[in-house]
């Protein structure tokens, strides 16, 4: 297995400590070189071309998002940004996104073994789907031990009964992870205003889903916001899940409404895509469309299944177009896609379902017929 070459760029030793040990503790990853600002990371960029860089926003000299479009204007290297402003929902971390940052974390802090455990997973796993990210060259615009590895059921038993009859309400369920949010922003802009509601799980941490929803809800015909329990999910409308929190889909008589709610990580994700994707097998069934996006791990391919055995429709996002090919390959291999296309065609596979124009393959595929 090759090691993953890390480079930590961050004005705090203490936090280019941290890292260090977290990363060192792995046995597929190292620290190639630290950094006390971007000045320094690139004499160290000069030496050697690491996998991935860690990179903090607030630096002296050069803040952490000119040093990001620097770099993916001239030498394109997967960026993790690891910043406390990730916490508030900074529009900066939004911005790092936008200028080529393949991810967003949390910087580590004083905690409970339970928040130190989650922390180290979530720096791990962003790395390693990092590593496997595809970067290209952007102009500039105007524990040591894993996670135990739960399954839905830790958060939503399966559930024993019949799949829900076709109806004329329909709901859309969106999964993605590294990737995400520039993937999410080309699949709803261009959705019209009588597009179905729209739940979405997007890996992200705490206090960040908020600004991220609300730059959507400006960019976006249909509304977007951060949701909230009891938020009926409604045409026109696109519901994300809090960072930190599970999202699921509940139907009450003919309308769908969201519950947020705590719970331990599932597939080492709090949201997961398999949490809101076996709701939606439950409480739409054949009524919705479930689409799996870039990101690594195989969070979602579960219940993307159980979806689909309802009768419901099934996406996946093709190689091309995914900057890590992990989440729609691991749901492909599960069978649990049925149609596999690229990220600029799913918004008209979106309008296409909001007129039932799909053909009804994937409810006989659930019939066993």
């Amino acid at each position: 297995m090759k090691t993953i070459r890390v480079l930590l760029v961050d004005d705090s030793a203490s936090v280019r400590q941290v890292l260090s040990e977290i990363i060192s503790a792995e046995p597929d990853m190292e620290v190639a070189a630290t950094a006390s600002n971007p000045y320094f990371a690139a004499e160290r960029l000069r030496e050697e071309v690491p996998d991935v860089i860690i990179c903090d926003i607030e630096m002296p000299r050069m803040d952490g998002i000119t040093f990001v479009q620097k770099l993916m204007s001239q030498r394109p290297i997967p960026v993790i940004i690891c910043s406390s402003l990730a916490e508030a929902g900074s529009k900066m971390a939004l911005q790092a996104l936008e200028a080529g940052a393949v991810e967003i974390i949390a910087k580590p802090k004083v905690g409970t073994p339970q928040f130190l455990m989650e922390a180290r997973t979530r720096i791990c796993d962003a790395v390693r789907a990092a590593a496997q990210a595809t970067v290209r060259v952007r102009r500039p615009s105007a524990s040591s031990a894993p996670q135990e590895k739960l399954t839905a059921d830790a958060v939503l038993p399966p559930s024993s009964g019949r799949p829900i009859d076709r109806t004329t309400d329909k709901v859309v369920v969106i999964g993605a992870s590294t990737g995400g949010t520039e993937a999410l922003r080309r699949i709803l802009e261009p959705l019209p205003v009588d597009c179905p509601g729209i739940a979405i799980v997007q890996h992200m941490p705490a206090g960040f889903t908020s600004a991220f929803a609300k730059r959507l809800d400006g960019l976006c015909r249909i509304e977007v916001r951060e949701a909230v329990t009891g938020d009926r999910l409604m045409p026109g409308l696109a519901l994300i899940a809090p960072g930190n929190h599970h999202l699921l889909l509940q139907r009450s008589g003919a309308q769908y409404h969201v519950e947020v709610r705590d719970g331990p990580l599932v597939t080492r994700h709090r949201p997961s895509v398999d949490v809101l994707f076996r709701s939606a097998a439950r409480s739409a069934g054949a009524n919705a469309l479930g689409i799996i996006m870039t990101g690594m791990g195989d969070d979602g391919a579960k219940g993307m299944l159980e979806l689909r055995q309802t009768g419901a429709h099934t996406i996946g996002q093709d190689e091309a177009t995914c900057i890590v090919y992990g989440m729609p390959k691991e749901a492909m291999k599960a069978g649990a896609v049925a149609q596999e296309i690229a990220l600029d065609r799913i918004p008209a596979e979106i309008v296409r379902f909001a007129h039932d124009q799909f053909p009804k393959t994937a409810q006989r595929a659930a019939q066993g017929r």
